[in-house]
């Protein structure tokens, strides 16, 4: 053989093992960004970071954690320039003038407002309280996002597992549709099973159809709150989320009264109305304003340069209007702190519907897989088993194929459902269980 024949025949492999080589060395950065979905912390984590509420919430809280300062500052002083007998007329020869230090005498006055001892605090503590019930505010959106996540995964992975489980189940009815068509050709089975089984399987197909729809429709959902485009491409989901230890709902609801947002959110709100109460009460008492005066004349011959020191005192004398306002702060205390016992009792409320279908849940789907899908796949077993030797007629088998498959749809429903619930836990609880 020719030489360079043999050396062009093996420059393709050449380059082959070059370009694999290549591609092994690449960085992973220049690999395509694999598409999340798997699990639902991967989910989590995207949203997180690019989900646009989350971080309108996070910059309204920051907006007013910006407001605490300047509630508890002191008013901005005042300057005045007062300019006495501007006209000149004591002084002959002189005309009026408003050019400071071109008349009688120029008074230059620096006047600082200051608020009762006490007020500016409580007027920093409102907006700390206000500016904590934004950030309760913000862990109570992110736990509401990740809770709908949780969901949205959760009925993706349901839809996933129903089309992975009929297209099973189809590929078992063609195995049957073999075996009666083969018996059929031989003159052991009637006709009718043959029809029977087809029109299994075209039932079976349509299922399948519908499951696409269903799946395409709990992606688009889950992109939404991600955010990405709605036809974006989404990882085959591998699980769901680990189930918790067994709790009560003492234990659950122990742990929501400690960090829920939402009691933190109310109880904050009691802090701010017992803040603004003292507040109103303080405005019995009169706020103070100091002033500091210089008093230039013109020349020596009006007077000497002297320095003025005011202080003033606001009278509080609509006491009337000051009582209605302090009437008001008790009652706004007042609906505060019922409004914290009605989140408790409403938060205790939901907890217990939750945790009841969580636990009715997990013991079906351990029912399911434990007890009734092994008697399925040993039922469907024995009536191929029975098909095959002519013990058994062809209704009977398509039955047990039935059975398997609504027991393992059932059991997906359960794990599904269980999932959900354990995510609305979670959110009433204000962290994973």
């Amino acid at each position: 053989m020719d030489a360079r024949q043999t050396a062009s025949g093996k420059t393709p492999w050449r380059l082959a093992a070059l370009a694999a080589a290549l591609a092994l060395c690449m960085p992973p950065a220049l690999a395509a960004e694999e598409a999340p979905g798997r699990t639902v912390e991967e989910l989590l984590n995207y949203a997180r970071e690019h989900n646009p509420d989350l971080r309108v919430r996070r910059l309204d809280a920051q907006a007013l954690h910006e407001r605490v300062e300047p509630a508890s500052a002191l008013p901005d002083p005042r300057f005045q320039i007062e300019l006495m007998d501007f006209n000149n007329a004591m002084t002959p020869g002189k005309s009026a003038s408003l050019l400071p230090g071109s008349v009688g005498t120029t008074r230059y006055r620096a006047i600082q407002a200051l608020p009762f001892p006490g007020k500016r605090g409580l007027r920093g503590e409102v907006a700390e309280a206000l500016a904590g019930q934004a950030d309760s505010a913000h862990d109570a959106a992110r736990l509401e996002l990740e809770a709908k996540i949780k969901v949205a995964f959760a009925r993706h992975f349901q839809a996933v597992g129903q089309q992975r489980i009929l297209d099973e189940t189809l590929h078992l009815v063609d195995a049957l549709e073999r075996l009666v068509v083969h018996r059929y050709s031989v003159g052991l089975v009637p006709q009718q099973d043959a029809v029977r089984v087809q029109s299994e399987s075209t039932s079976l197909k349509v299922d399948l159809v519908d499951s696409e729809r269903r799946r395409r429709e709990a992606a688009a959902r889950l992109n939404a709150l991600l955010p990405r485009a709605a036809d974006a491409p989404l990882a085959e989901p591998v699980r769901l989320m680990a189930p918790p230890n067994s709790r009560n709902l003492a234990q659950v609801y122990a742990q929501a009264r400690e960090i829920s947002p939402d009691l933190s959110r109310e109880r904050l709100g009691v802090s701010a109305a017992e803040k603004s109460r003292d507040l109103v009460h303080l405005n019995r008492y009169p706020d103070f304003g100091l002033a500091l005066t210089n008093n230039r004349p013109r020349s020596d011959m009006i007077g000497p340069e002297t320095w003025d020191l005011m202080v003033e005192v606001n009278i509080p004398l609509q006491q009337s209007s000051r009582r209605a306002q302090e009437r008001e702060a008790s009652y706004r205390l007042e609906a505060a702190r019922q409004r914290v016992a009605a989140a408790e009792a409403r938060l205790n409320g939901r907890l217990g519907e939750a945790l009841a279908g969580f636990n009715a849940s997990v013991d079906k789907a351990r029912l399911l897989r434990d007890t009734l899908l092994p008697q399925a796949r040993a039922t469907l077993d024995s009536a191929q088993a029975g098909y095959e030797s002519g013990r058994v007629n062809f209704n009977t088998l398509i039955e047990a194929e039935r059975q398997i498959l609504r027991t393992r749809l059932a059991l997906l429903d359960a794990e599904v459902e269980a999932s959900v619930r354990q995510a609305e836990l979670e959110q009433l609880a204000g962290a994973p269980l």
